[in-house]
């Protein structure tokens, strides 16, 4: 199996994320930052590689808990998300990379009015905005093995996205702090991963990577929960195919773990997860070109709920069905 399939074979979509069908997007797109695609040094011939993911996500079912909860319980009633991210890396040598991903959201929130948002209290809006998430940086060390086959990261989120709510039209904050595109906190990246072979002829591969983000400078009264994100799967080179010099499909499972938000613009109660998302996906190489397709659907989800919507008025998390992930990368 070749090098550039078991890279692509590790699950990013999740990637950004989301990964991800689940919470609110500023409560777990973590789960976008690990998979096919996501941790391996670039193998370009100028050391350099770029790449355009695309990831959706429509959260439109309340989860309580281990189960689906009455939607009533929950003010918010949908956040649709087109993620648009660019990236890329540059490895100075075999043993360090230095990565960097810049997310665009474009996302519709559907929530119920406290009257101060477009109309009276109790009835439901609608608000869309198209804005950039936070930067993530990072820096890689895979000079373990020769084969580059282990290696660890770490790095920093900045505080880029938007984290700022557009108000209606009689003056209240559209978003809820927590589905906005950026924490406004300036977040700790630490991950590693490692990969292997089944047999001889490096078909038959696997991998597992984790990444753990904790947050230590924030503001506006608002901390994000720290997040430990881990993927695994296998994948199977199956060579040339028509026009495409590698093709491979690969399985992959994702769990992401989230504590609580905390801050007095936090909603502690209804914030932290744990989830489980597994499916399948395919690469296909041409030229200096790699596409690759992923489909997350969640297996295991339990949200952090408030016991009753009378605590504060709402209770329960948005979740999603499903995670779609498209990427195409370009080696220079």
């Amino acid at each position: 199996m070749s090098r550039s399939a078991i890279g692509v074979a590790a699950l990013a979509a999740a990637l950004f994320s989301a990964p991800v069908p689940a919470v609110a997007c500023a409560c777990g797109c973590g789960v976008f930052d690990v998979g096919s695609g996501t941790f391996m040094p670039s193998t370009a011939p100028s050391g350099f590689t770029a790449w355009l993911t695309y990831n959706f996500m429509n959260q439109d079912q309340n989860w309580e808990g281990s189960n689906a909860a009455p939607a009533a319980d929950n003010t918010d009633k949908r956040i649709e998300t087109d993620f648009i991210t660019l990236g890329g890396e540059y490895s100075f040598n075999r043993d360090w990379t230095l990565s960097a991903n810049l997310p665009l959201y474009d996302r519709a929130f559907t929530s119920t009015d406290n009257g101060t948002v477009a109309g009276p209290a109790g009835g439901l809006y609608s608000a869309h905005l198209f804005a950039l998430g936070d930067l993530q940086v990072m820096a890689t060390y895979s000079g373990f093995a020769p084969d580059q086959s282990s290696g660890v990261s770490f790095g920093l989120k900045l505080p880029t996205g938007l984290s700022a709510s557009p108000a209606g039209p009689l003056g209240g904050a559209q978003f809820d702090r927590d589905t906005l595109p950026g924490t406004g906190s300036t977040d700790l990246l630490l991950g590693g991963y490692h990969l292997g072979y089944f047999d001889l002829a490096h078909r038959f591969g696997w991998f597992v990577q984790a990444r753990y983000h904790l947050a230590f400078a924030t503001r506006d009264g608002y901390r994000p929960g720290n997040e430990l994100d881990a993927a695994g799967g296998v994948s199977d080179d199956l060579g040339q195919a028509g026009p495409f010099t590698d093709v491979s499909v690969f399985a992959q499972a994702l769990d992401s773990w989230r504590l609580h938000d905390t801050g007095a613009n936090a909603d502690p109660l209804n914030s932290g997860y744990e989830r489980v998302l597994v499916g399948p996906g395919v690469s296909m190489t041409v030229r200096r070109v790699t596409f690759t397709g992923n489909l997350s659907i969640p297996v295991y989800q339990r949200t952090h709920a408030a016991a009753s919507p009378s605590l504060e008025g709402t209770a329960g998390q948005l979740v999603a069905p499903d995670l779609l992930t498209l990427q195409a990368s370009y080696a220079f």
